[in-house]
């Protein structure tokens, strides 16, 4: 079955940097977009970087843009999020995701918190 690992989350200050990773498995990994979302209580789900299955940067949004970078090892099933001077706002749970088998599937999350 599609399964979803997000790892890497947690506190950091304003201008440090964090490297989340998704380690996916249940099916076949160069053929579908995987995608981050985050989202933080009482705000909408942002999506903040999509990645397609032959390991290409296709969608960043301008809100991160300039800080954030999505890449993939397509060996190790693995999709990674750099996140470069993270700000207060950025603070959220960040789950990776993929469509497949007609449906969305979703990782458990990580949380991310910044704060000085």
């Amino acid at each position: 079955q599609v399964q979803l690992v997000e790892s890497g989350g947690g506190l950091v200050q304003p201008g440090e940097s964090l490297n989340l990773s998704c380690v996916a498995s249940g099916f076949n990994f160069n053929l579908y977009n995987v995608v981050w979302f985050r989202q933080s209580p009482g705000k909408e789900r942002e999506l903040v970087a999509a990645i397609n299955g032959a390991g290409r940067s296709i969608y960043i949004p301008e809100s991160v843009k300039g800080r954030f970078s999505v890449s993939s090892d397509n060996v190790k099933q693995t999709v990674h999020l750099q996140m470069n001077s993270l700000k207060p706002e950025d603070t959220a749970a960040y789950y990776c995701s993929v469509v497949a088998n007609g449906r969305r599937y979703w990782g458990q999350g990580t949380q991310v918190t910044v704060s000085s």
